[in-house]
């Protein structure tokens, strides 16, 4: 049905009144006349009369008569108006228009006719375009939570709809107070200052969903229309929150928090919800979710239904000792509107470098564990001093210390430490001690009777045919973590406080076979690593839509020497972007949900993670006022105003018909 052709909204209540009010009528021209006879001597005086007994007969036809046609005419007008006659019409463009068009995460939702929302938006938008006559000018701005000059005033129609076609989508948020602004005051620039006060407001067109978020700080003088896109009844769900951290006890392990949302108008049960890691799927699990738009009550009838909510996950631990990007994603998405918000990721940033710090007076196999061209371990810079060199110097910016049968009289106040053959004072554990303040030790062989076979430290590792000459003997408090029992005593603890870790190995090296097997650089390699993990035990926080990360000057001298130009790979491409030669370096915005990757890698910014995760952008529902109740509200997926014509019946057709049918009953009842 073309737009210009009325509807009407209430026409089973028209057709009833009809059913009773037209039949009423035409019966009170059927009634019969009851006369008092009387005996007259002649009926010429009474023509009149004789005619009124015509009509009394009810099976005659209805006479010709002109009061019941403008009854029946009155009647018909009365019952148009009951039914609620309603025309769609396209706003055409004014003397000066603003076309406003939102490009933010929503309106990338294919809900309107199997388009996209800003499909939708730009497809009118150029329908106003074509609206404008010669001396009609028009503006265009895309907005989500900024606002961007498209296309200057102009009345070039077809530079107008080239800007329009450019609009690309955007995952950032909706705000439309900056819009607006920069509408106003690109009118105000516009209209030549002599001519402002008697000049019409300019007309805005905002092509939105009008799920903003700044709605109740809104103004703006024009006259605005602004256009509804998308459907109520779009089905979306969507992953709401995401949380990763490193477990203190196990700082290699991830464990990951995921929370889900419904934004449709049904139930959705047994949605399938994975968890990947680099691409590669470790864990699927379901989870049940309501209607975010029920209330509470639909809720507890739901639950006494049988229906069981579950829309948190927590997915079992993973061991991770290296970078990895970790994905949740929903799976159910034959009928989801909205992809941008179906997955989140975050990422696991590699292990801290350490700068390894090792105080002997003297031990071939560490020592050799440290030389540079050892690349295995986990470490930036590695050093080896002397117990007096260590003394004397006290370094305090050092990640990891290792001790080699020396126990320090100085201890940093926060850091990780490793012991061989020692127990540093000032733990919970600690060396049995004689009374003369000697620390006693076991004569005999000393070999294992178990170890922590998962322990991040020691998995994968053989250490039963471990011996040692002998063990420093240990009071182990219920809160230190033993690592590997021997037959005399422990041989490896954990022992942890708020600021400093302690790993500690209760018998010497050289006074054992362990440095002549495999597993001990193993050892000493996986305990770098755990204690790299321990040392940042958050995880990189993702970033929303349109942020524009900052890396630090110094970061990008950690390269050794700082590129010219860093290119930045993510679901919208892959861009060069130059480097200033001086000052930081700031990413340009990253408007896509996804994994951004940088080339080359600088540290702590080699992967990041863009997520939506926004509920008002991931509720699809459009808005049915204009937003901040400004403007005039065009009806959702057709582009037209509505107006309703009932007024224009009953002033226009009514109250005429009223007045000439009571003239015209008047002149006859005094005929």
């Amino acid at each position: 049905m073309p737009p210009w052709l009325p509807t009407f909204l209430s026409p089973l209540a028209a057709a009833i009144a009809a059913g009773v009010a037209i039949p009423s009528l035409l019966i009170l021209y059927f009634l019969k006349l009851r006369r008092r006879e009387l005996d007259v001597p002649s009926t010429l005086l009474w023509k009149k009369a004789v005619q009124d007994l015509q009509v009394n007969s009810p099976f005659q036809k209805l006479r010709r008569n002109l009061l019941l046609l403008l009854q029946l005419l009155l009647l018909i007008l009365l019952l148009l108006a009951f039914a609620r006659p309603v025309v769609n019409y396209t706003p055409g463009a004014g003397r000066v228009s603003v076309i406003l068009v939102d490009r933010s995460a929503s309106m990338s939702a294919k809900d309107v006719k199997g388009k996209s929302r800003l499909e939708e938006a730009k497809k009118q938008a150029r329908a106003v375009v074509e609206s404008m006559g010669r001396d009609q000018t028009a503006m265009l701005i895309a907005f989500d939570d900024s606002a961007e000059t498209l296309q200057p005033f102009t009345t070039d129609r077809v530079a107008l709809k080239n800007a329009i076609d450019a609009i690309t989508p955007t995952d950032r948020k909706s705000r439309l107070k900056l819009a607006y602004s920069l509408a106003e005051a690109q009118a105000a620039a516009y209209v030549p200052e002599q001519l402002r006060t008697n000049a019409d407001p300019p007309d805005v067109f905002v092509f939105s969903d009008g799920r903003v978020l700044d709605a109740t700080d809104l103004s703006i003088r024009a006259n605005v229309t602004y256009n509804q896109i998308g459907s109520k009844d779009s089905q979306n769900l969507a992953v709401v929150a995401l949380s990763a951290k490193r477990n203190y006890e196990r700082p290699t392990e991830v464990q990951i928090f995921a929370r889900l949302a419904n934004y449709g108008p049904k139930p959705q049960t047994s949605v399938p919800v994975q968890m990947s890691i680099d691409g590669s799927v470790k864990s699927v699990v379901s989870v049940s979710l309501p209607p975010e738009r029920w209330t509470d009550e639909q809720r507890t009838q739901a639950e006494k239904d049988g229906f069981v909510t579950r829309d948190s996950i927590e997915f079992p631990p993973m061991e991770l000792t290296t970078s990895a990007v970790i994905k949740v994603e929903q799976m159910q998405k034959d009928d989801d509107q909205l992809p941008a918000d179906d997955g989140a990721s975050v990422v696991v940033p590699p292990p801290k470098p350490l700068n390894i710090l090792l105080v002997t007076d003297g031990n071939y196999f560490l020592e050799k564990l440290f030389e540079p061209r050892f690349e295995s371990l986990v470490a930036q810079k590695k050093a080896t001093i002397t117990p007096s060199q260590y003394e004397k110097t006290q370094p305090k910016d050092v990640d990891v210390i290792v001790f080699d049968r020396y126990v320090p009289q100085f201890l940093p106040d926060a850091g990780a430490f490793i012991s061989f053959g020692s127990v540093p004072n000032n733990l919970s554990t600690k060396a049995v001690m004689q009374t003369n303040g000697v620390i006693p030790q076991s004569v005999a062989d000393v070999g294992v009777l178990d170890w922590k076979r998962d322990h991040p430290i020691l998995r994968h590792l053989v250490l039963g045919r471990l011996y040692a000459a002998s063990v420093i003997k240990v009071d182990v408090p219920p809160t230190v973590e033993v690592l590997m029992d021997g037959l005399k005593g422990p041989l490896i603890l954990l022992d942890r406080d708020v600021r400093r870790t302690h790993l500690l190995v209760t018998f010497d090296l050289l006074q054992s076979n362990w440095p002549l097997r495999v597993s001990f650089p193993m050892f000493l390699n996986n305990s770098l690593q755990f204690l790299a993990a321990g040392s940042n035990l958050n995880l990189r926080q993702s970033l929303k839509p349109g942020a524009t990360p900052k890396i630090p000057r110094e970061a990008l001298q950690k390269l050794g020497v700082v590129p010219t130009s860093i290119r930045v790979t993510g679901p919208d491409g892959s861009k060069a972007v130059p480097v200033p030669p001086t000052g930081h370096f700031a990413l340009p915005a990253l408007e896509k949900v996804g994994v951004y990757t940088l080339d080359p890698p600088v540290p702590q910014f080699e992967t990041l993670a863009v997520n939506l995760m926004d509920a008002n952008e991931s509720n699809l529902v459009p808005s049915d006022k204009a937003p901040g109740g400004i403007g005039e509200t065009v009806i959702a997926g057709t582009g037209n105003t509505r107006t309703e014509l009932w007024w224009w019946l009953l002033a226009c057709g009514a109250l005429p018909l009223l007045l000439i049918e009571w003239v015209i009953y008047t002149r006859r009842a005094h005929l």
